[in-house]
């Protein structure tokens, strides 16, 4: 009965271990709770104790850092009625043809289906009253240091560079800006960040011409959504994934890719174990309680996630349950 006692212990030890190494992002802040990317969407998650808040960022016209997922303003603000002119050729209002003291006029609400201009999540926060900003990604630093020293807690940050091949396009670089941003906040330094994008010129560039020491994330995206210039089909292969360890550490790929279906039954591929043995880490997007598989509660989802998957770490837009779920 002892050593019966004595394995069970060690057992549920390894267990516990295993757990608290599973990292945990909030999905652009408290996603689930708040309008996306908003300070007072990141308050709430550094409440939450999470690993790491992500803010995407992209460039103004006046060369500022702020924090969108989008490079685009009408899915997530009031652009359109403030600014009616100033859509490009293709009916849609751009981040970089705005001024931050013109941005910052702007209300940002809940996300938005353009063509039938109702929110994608019914049931998430009613923006009809309420006046919410875009952060700057100094603000959002700010925010997440000035929090860290007050509670006495080390929640991290897990920038998205958006788009850069478009900034690029429109002369901005914006690689540069950021990763100097970060070098001047302390996070070469403070190791509790990891920096992701979607191509990966951007992360070859932080690795080689910039030669940051802060962990690199290969988002994988699926080849229809044109994230990019890059083939993400590719990357998901054993070879592409070899391929991706010689610059990154880690990669972001799309929950859906990690898995298939077979007679209504969700399996595992080989997408998290090849990663793995390639040495990098799997950090999957998006845990939403809106899109979670049919016939799977939340429990369930997430001990396929982290019990079956064996993944490293999670995005979520409601990260307070995975917290709770891996106490």
């Amino acid at each position: 009965m002892k050593l019966l006692l004595q394995c069970a212990a060690i057992l549920f030890i390894t267990s516990c271990a295993t757990k608290e190494q599973k990292e945990i992002i909030a999905h652009r802040s408290a996603s689930g709770y708040l309008p996306e990317h908003t300070l007072e969407g990141a308050a709430m998650a550094h409440a939450w104790g999470v690993d790491f808040i992500e803010p995407d960022v992209v460039m103004t016209k006046d060369n500022e850092l702020v924090i969108l997922h989008d490079h685009h303003l009408d899915t997530t603000t009031n652009v359109a009625k403030v600014f009616p002119n100033r859509a490009r050729k293709d009916g849609r209002y751009y981040v970089i043809d705005f001024s931050l003291k013109e941005l910052k006029t702007l209300k940002v609400h809940e996300r938005l289906d353009l063509s039938t201009k109702k929110r994608v999540f019914p049931e998430r926060f009613e923006f009809n009253k309420s006046r919410f900003e875009i952060p700057t990604l100094t603000e959002f630093i700010e925010l997440v240091q000035g929090l860290n020293k007050t509670t006495k807690r080390n929640v991290g940050i897990y920038p998205e560079i958006k788009k850069p091949e478009f900034h690029l396009s429109e002369g901005k670089d914006i690689t540069k800006a950021v990763i100097t941003t970060l070098r001047n906040y302390g996070y070469e330094e403070s190791g509790n960040i990891y920096i992701q994008s979607f191509w990966p010129a951007t992360l070859k560039r932080l690795k080689t011409e910039f030669k940051t020491s802060i962990p690199l994330v290969q988002l994988i995206a699926s080849d229809s959504w044109n994230e990019s210039s890059a083939n993400y089909e590719e990357m998901l292969t054993k070879e592409g994934l070899k391929e991706i360890s010689t610059y990154a550490d880690a990669i972001g790929p799309w929950l859906n890719q990690l898995y298939v279906l077979k007679k209504g039954e969700i399996i595992p591929n080989n997408v998290v174990s090849n990663a793995h043995e390639a040495g990098l880490k799997v950090h999957p997007y998006t845990h939403r309680l809106e899109q979670l598989p049919k016939g799977m509660t939340n429990k369930m989802f997430l001990d396929f996630v982290f019990d079956e998957l064996e993944v490293d770490g999670i995005f979520s837009d409601y990260a307070d349950l995975v917290v709770k779920y891996l106490d």
